[in-house]
């Protein structure tokens, strides 16, 4: 059975849902204004409520997210659906697939294994 808290913060809650691989990182985004509820962005010790929809910036669109539970540990993929709801609207979808489409990478053949900073501007684009 999932632990579920009654007053749960942001940080935490983004972290145990699988929207950011530690909490230190979600906090991190909490404090760079890219974790905002109802329009208005919040700092990590923020206690959230179910209903609220989060919405999480990351470049170059903004994804919302519906509370459906309070999850307070991390857990696996399987039992995180019941307390998270994608509700990202197609337009924002849209335009990572647009930007996808433009920066296109091609590499000649025969180029060789991608080098770390080749990589590093694969997975900038979002191909990795």
């Amino acid at each position: 059975m999932p632990k579920t808290e009654e007053n749960l913060r942001i940080d935490k809650w983004l972290w145990a849902v699988r929207l950011y691989k530690t909490r230190s990182l979600a906090a991190t985004a909490c404090k760079n204004n890219q974790i905002s509820i109802a329009g208005a962005y919040v700092k990590p010790s923020h206690v959230i409520k179910i209903g609220d929809v989060v919405n999480v910036k990351r470049p170059p669109i903004v994804r919302s997210y519906e509370v459906l539970g309070l999850l307070a540990q991390r857990e696996s993929a399987k039992v995180v659906v019941d307390f998270v709801k994608d509700v990202t609207p197609q337009s924002e979808l849209q335009k990572l697939e647009d930007v996808k489409m433009v920066f296109t990478v091609y590499r000649d053949k025969g180029a060789g294994r991608p080098t770390k900073k080749d990589r590093r501007d694969l997975e900038e684009f979002g191909y990795l």
